[in-house]
């Protein structure tokens, strides 16, 4: 078996798991925020960048394709309408199994994605100075992200939220194995 039919086989297993009742990780995300209590699109977007940001990235498109298919699956019903017909979601208890489900299952294969990463692999058709400053945005960019990922960190242990830390803490671990990596990457 070569590496692209490991990779199938090992796709279709993860696939089929991460999917409790159609309930991708995105979706569970979500169904996990509304344990908070009820959220509109526009809430559930703020707090998900506030609270998974720093290691889970959701768009906003994201969050408005799956609250329909939530409801249609009966996870999350529409509440009380709010102040300009701002429509506010609250998890059912179907929605609270299915959330439970899909903790209980595998994570799955770690989906990578790094553009700066991505741009070094062709490196070699590119300028020393480009390469330059590929490094060095990428290198404030993470300097950036880890100075708040550490104000993240103290506001979840100011507020005992020590499963906040314990993500918040893979954040930090991966800007900094993004910063060792970038002092070491080729530059011609």
């Amino acid at each position: 078996m070569d590496i692209a039919e490991i990779l199938d086989t090992r796709g279709a297993k993860w696939q089929r798991r991460g999917m409790a009742d159609g309930v991708n990780a995105t979706a569970a995300a979500l169904l996990g925020l509304l344990h908070e209590g009820p959220m509109t699109g526009g809430q559930l977007m703020a707090t998900a960048e506030r609270r998974l940001g720093p290691y889970w990235s959701m768009t906003r498109s994201q969050v408005y394709r799956e609250l329909p298919a939530l409801a249609d699956m009966g996870y999350v019903r529409e509440g009380k309408p709010g102040p300009r017909a701002s429509q506010p979601y609250v998890i059912t208890p179907a929605g609270k199994r299915a959330f439970a489900r899909w903790l209980a299952e595998e994570p799955g294969l770690e989906s990578l994605r790094n553009p700066t990463a991505l741009r070094v692999a062709f490196g070699s058709h590119q300028s020393a100075s480009a390469l330059k400053g590929l490094y060095s945005t990428a290198a404030e960019e993470h300097t950036e992200a880890l100075a708040a990922v550490r104000e993240q960190i103290k506001v979840a242990k100011a507020e005992g939220d020590s499963y906040g830390v314990a993500a918040l803490d893979f954040a930090v671990a991966y800007h900094k194995a993004a910063l060792t990596w970038l002092k070491t990457a080729p530059a011609k």
